[in-house]
């Protein structure tokens, strides 16, 4: 599965390293790696055969605690940014569709962040409130919870 940040990431790889031999280095080493992962846990659920996935290994590994720690931290911050990622990028990428769909048209302006240089990096120069964009992410993540919602009540 190829998640939605490879088309938000790989233009700010591409910017970064300024090479396209760089660009499919990073990406031919994360896949690398990310085979590695997957037969790990191929392996890890052919040794541990029941429901539960990454929650049941740190807890047979770790202990109740770890695998408590994780189930919680999974639905609080995981979970949440990643549906956060996939509905900003599919905000972002709809605006390929319908112009009128975009981080330039605000609905409504609250202000603007100032930039903070802290050494070499820099926050904030960027401005908050509702654009289209948002909007759209936002009509996204309450669809998709609606649907889940309503398929977990019918049992599907």
């Amino acid at each position: 599965m190829i998640g939605s940040g490879i088309f938000i990431v790989s233009a700010d790889i591409s910017r970064t390293v300024d090479s396209p031999a760089l660009l499919i280095a990073a990406w031919l080493i994360t896949a690398v790696m990310t085979m590695i992962g997957a037969l790990s846990y191929g392996e890890l659920a052919a040794m541990m055969p029941h429901a539960g996935g990454q929650y049941v290994y740190l807890r047979e590994a770790l202990g109740p605690m770890w695998g408590f720690l994780y189930g919680w931290t999974l639905f609080l911050v995981i979970q949440t940014g990643t549906i956060a990622a996939v509905g900003v990028s599919f905000g972002k990428f709809l605006g390929v569709f319908f112009p009128s769909v975009s981080s330039s048209h605000w609905i409504f302006k609250l202000g603007h962040v100032p930039t903070l240089r802290i050494g070499s990096v820099v926050l904030g120069n960027m401005d908050f409130g509702l654009n289209t964009a948002n909007l759209a992410a936002i009509v996204v993540i309450v669809a998709v919870t609606a649907i889940n919602v309503m398929g977990v009540r019918t049992g599907r």
